[in-house]
């Protein structure tokens, strides 16, 4: 990146309208995970052209496999871009370099240790997850490749965070669409007769290789000096300090992720104990991807507001940091309305894209619709949690983020299934996000006066 370039990236941080910088952060961030979302969905339709029933339910109970694969990169590449942020804007550059050198080459070691052992323990893993007997080799030959996959996925998160904290988000939309564009053309090719005849597994496979081009692409983009962070292996520096900072930092949104795993598990397990558990666990699995492109839009939105939120504390700007906060509240209320009645809108004809089978469209149109009865409670647990990692009181973020999918839905799902069935599965999610939305609002004020108070320790 040249001088101009930087320069440009620091003013949208710094001193463009807040409103004005989100969203041009946020639009090219939203799309690149929309690509990204293009993998699940892409496999997940492509699956459904089998037409087993057994096939999707084999991909359903390998989302919290997923899950947990995001959550364990959010640790560290989410705390760095936070603390990457707050560097630049304290104009620490060579802080930024070590921060962001020292995590992605841990996150190479994550990703090859994560891989080893989840080829090990994979039996018993998928088991947890609510794989039957006549689902488990299916979900064995997708999971196989998904860990194969995580030697690519967890660094390349670290450099799209990194590329985040300094605004650089436009080479993160390029190496995810071209994952996704790549993703859409090796399916078939792997899946169907026609090709290598792979089934479940030629989907893992291709979606494999499309996560380690993305990969390339962004090693490539850092390693050629484009960036205004730098990737060294002189700045790689590992302490005790750097890494408790930026877990301290990103533990709140791993747990979002974690709590999701969790949930999802315990909803499979719930659904493997009723009749026809199959198809609800088939149908679940469907809804979960749908919900994921949800979630992707309010997450691509937050990517915007965070570098902003983080700048503007790191610089001591209470007044843009307050600015900032307000337009991203306004707009995560309206987005996830938007998702939300579009997706219950819409309920039915987008089961059906999946599946044909009357019972899994009935069972996943009902699920879509009380997944997202409740939505804006996502998005501004969501935010919240961002605005509690962004001004360092991090105890309250990790309360937050395990709040909506895990202290108050965990309860429910136990409990609610064992009483009424399938519709007790129905009810967990409504009621959990009523909840949240309580808590959160009773958590604004509080986070107005840690602003104001962490803000004056840092002047």
């Amino acid at each position: 990146m040249n001088s101009k370039n930087k320069q440009q990236g620091e003013s949208i941080l710094s001193t463009m309208k807040p409103s004005k910088a989100i969203m041009k952060l946020a639009i090219p961030a939203t799309i690149a995970l929309l690509a990204k979302a293009v993998y699940n969905i892409v496999d997940t339709a492509y699956i459904g052209m089998l037409k087993d029933e057994t096939a999707l339910a084999a991909v359903g109970v390998t989302l919290p496999l997923l899950l947990i694969f995001v959550s364990i990169e959010n640790i560290f590449a989410a705390g760095a871009a936070v603390l990457a942020g707050r560097q630049l804007g304290s104009n620490d550059k060579e802080g930024a370099n070590t921060t962001v050198s020292t995590i992605v080459g841990v996150s190479v070691l994550i990703g090859i240790v994560l891989c080893v052992t989840g080829i090990i323990f994979m039996e018993p893993l998928l088991k947890l997850f609510g794989a039957s007997s006549r689902v488990l080799p299916m979900a064995k030959d997708y999971a196989f490749w998904m860990f194969i996959a995580a030697i690519a996925n967890i660094p390349a998160q670290s450099l799209n965070c990194a590329a985040r904290a300094e605004s650089s988000v436009k080479i993160t939309s390029i190496a995810v669409i071209i994952g996704a564009v790549l993703n859409i053309i090796l399916d078939p090719i792997f899946m169907f007769e026609k090709g290598f005849g792979l089934g479940v597994a030629g989907a893992s496979i291709a979606t494999t290789i499309s996560q380690f081009i993305t990969a390339i692409i962004l090693f490539w983009y850092y390693l050629s000096g484009r960036s205004i962070v730098k990737l060294k292996l002189k700045s790689m520096k590992p302490s005790t300090k750097l890494f408790k900072t930026v877990m301290v930092i990103g533990i709140p949104t791993a747990v979002v992720q974690i709590c999701l795993a969790v949930s999802t598990s315990l909803t499979n397990m719930a659904a493997a104990t009723l009749p026809e558990s199959d198809l609800i666990i088939a149908a679940y699995g469907v809804v979960q991807r749908l919900v994921l492109i949800g979630h992707y839009v309010i997450l691509g939105f937050m990517q915007g507001y965070q570098p902003v939120a983080s700048y503007s504390f790191g610089a001591k700007n209470e007044e843009r940091f307050h600015e900032s906060e307000k337009f991203a509240l306004k707009s995560t209320i309206l987005l996830t309305i938007l998702v939300s009645v579009t997706y219950i809108a819409l309920a039915k004809p987008l089961i059906r894209l999946f599946n044909q089978n009357p019972s899994v469209i009935e069972y996943g149109s009902k699920l879509l619709i009380s997944q997202l009865a409740i939505y804006p409670a996502f998005g501004i647990c969501y935010l919240m949690t961002i605005i509690f990692q962004s001004i360092g009181a991090a105890r309250y973020g990790v309360f937050l983020s395990a709040l909506r999918q895990g202290i108050l839905y965990i309860p429910f799902i136990l409990l609610l299934p064992r009483f009424f069935g399938v519709w007790g599965i129905y009810l967990t999610q409504p009621i959990a996000d009523i909840l949240t939305l309580v808590v959160c609002l009773l958590s604004y004020k509080t986070m107005k006066r840690i602003t104001s108070n962490n803000i004056k320790e840092l002047t």
